[in-house]
């Protein structure tokens, strides 16, 4: 049988069972391989850098809520004592501190992607402020107030844009080759194949260099355009030092023995690899799940989505609260936008037009006008090279666009005007798109489940592709939005969003 040859050169050979019989305990005992000794290398270094790093974010936000507390000469944040300021603001550096790292938040198996590590990060910081509050009701404690009323949101600000900083740099190091996890992927060919899809892009942090496949002899896998090689050895231990790999990953569709999974980690427990079940209750974010082990089975608890109680009406504060200032901010932007349009082509400035939103109730959207004013009457006769699928239409090349709102399109300021939208009630700052009746008229019953909530100005579409994606991905990322919504989740796609419009790509 030829040899194969991983991305690293090693030479391997055959086909592994996924589940084969155990080594022994001698072999598994082997030193170890690189790959693991580089992965917990570069961990310790990265832990060490956000420990180091928001010590210094923590120390400078408390220093300035010091400063800001010896400056008032009134109110409550005035202090009798300036002396004991430092000393609180010490003390309080101490106990957030230590509340990071009591709440995970340096867990490498969270950093990278997601909204967990922030989540982690708030409630750690929500936690030790609720600590020094105790404190302040108790014993009215100088100084502990000017740490409340300025040094927890600024403290939230500034470790969230460091995380967020440092998250960028390990990405940009992770499509560089480094900061990587080698992982062989085990389980039926469908299984290995959709794990292997889901995880290709680089920037989450693993590299595939194996697969272990079930019932099918083969010497390769093909997925895309890689080539993985399928090994043949008496144990996952062997096939991990073959591929120099650091992590096995069970693509389970939920069939496995409790036996095949035990024996896996028996196998991997000398070695300090990790052992990884890839799950295959697809489109659920981890919040709506835990693990709740009852006489040795562990039963997976899926809460069902909600769209109604304290969560929705957080999401509807965080509406009110971003439209009425990003109305305030855009202000002055409107007026020069609204010259524009009145002397780039005549016609009203506003666009409206009907949408379906949360319930299936219609309302009229508006946005800047970026058509010449017979677009509509236009449409029919563009039919023929509509290049959206499914009920979509779009034109990279329209000629109904205007020269201003070619401009508006590719930076979004077009839908500046739907904040109003937003404000009273009608759209959500972060939401699914939001649909044409047109559009609404062809859903299958799966795809009414985006009404479910108030659609928004941006959502997983405007910032995985707009224009660019396909329907069927606009649609599954629209219904995994609303399955899976979270308050972070809303603030780490505004962030993203902002983020695209300072770097537009699939707009048109």
């Amino acid at each position: 049988m030829s040899a194969l040859h991983d991305a690293t050169g090693i030479a391997t050979t055959g086909f592994v069972s996924p589940f084969p019989t155990i080594a022994s305990r001698a072999s598994a005992a082997a030193p170890p391989s690189r790959a693991l000794e580089r992965r917990q290398s570069w961990e310790r270094r990265y832990r060490w850098i956000l420990r180091t790093s928001d010590a210094a974010a923590v120390a400078f936000t408390c220093a300035v809520a010091s400063v800001v507390s010896i400056g008032a000469v009134s109110g409550p944040l005035a202090v009798a004592d300036p002396g004991l300021v430092f000393q609180i603001a010490a003390a309080t550096a101490v106990i957030w501190l230590l509340m990071l790292s009591a709440f995970a938040t340096r867990d490498v198996k969270l950093i990278g992607s997601g909204a967990a590590e922030y989540t982690r990060v708030i409630h750690a910081t929500g936690f030790a402020f609720g600590l020094l509050a105790m404190i302040d009701v108790a014993i009215d404690v100088d100084g502990i107030r000017a740490q409340l009323f300025v040094a927890l949101p600024l403290g939230i600000g500034v470790l969230l844009f460091e995380r967020w900083l440092w998250r960028r740099w390990l990405i940009r190091r992770r499509l560089a080759g480094a900061y990587t996890t080698r992982a062989i992927v085990v389980g039926e060919r469908a299984d290995v194949e959709y794990v292997i899809r889901s995880i290709a892009d680089p920037g989450l942090g693993y590299q595939v260099v194996g697969a272990s496949l079930r019932g099918d002899d083969l010497d390769s896998l093909r997925v895309g355009d890689a080539i993985y090689p399928a090994m043949r050895t008496h144990s996952v231990a062997e096939a991990a030092a073959a591929l120099d790999a650091d992590t096995i990953i069970i693509a389970s569709r939920g069939d496995e023995g409790a036996d095949e999974i035990k024996h896996l980690a028996w196998q991997l427990e000398n070695t300090a690899a990790e052992l990884v079940i890839s799950s295959r209750v697809s489109d659920v974010a981890g919040p709506r799940m835990s693990l709740r082990p009852v006489e040795g089975l562990p039963l997976i608890h899926v809460e069902i989505a909600s769209f109604t109680g304290r969560a929705y009406l957080a999401k509807r504060a965080l509406d009110i609260a971003v439209a009425s200032i990003a109305l305030l901010f855009f202000a002055p932007i409107a007026a020069v936008i609204a010259i524009a349009i009145k002397l780039d082509s005549p016609g009203p400035l506003f666009f409206p037009q009907a949408r379906v939103g949360r319930d299936g109730h219609e309302f009229r959207m508006i946005k800047f006008r970026s058509m010449a004013v017979d677009a509509e009457e236009r449409r029919a006769a563009l039919l023929a090279a509509n290049e959206g699928a499914g009920p979509l239409f779009k034109m990279h090349d329209d000629p109904r666009v205007t020269r201003v709102g070619r401009i508006l399109r590719k930076y979004s300021l077009d839908e500046v005007p739907q904040f109003w939208n937003v404000l009273v009630g009608d759209m959500s700052v972060v939401g699914p798109r939001p649909p044409l009746p047109s559009e609404v008229a062809t859903y299958d019953d799966d795809v009414f489940r985006r009404l479910y909530i108030k659609p928004g100005i941006t959502g997983p579409w405007q910032v995985g592709g707009r224009s660019d994606l396909s329907w069927e991905e606009s649609v599954r990322l629209d219904l995994r939005y609303v399955e899976n919504w979270t308050v972070m989740t809303d603030i780490v796609l505004m962030w993203r969003t902002v983020r695209v419009m300072l770097r537009p790509d699939g707009a048109y």
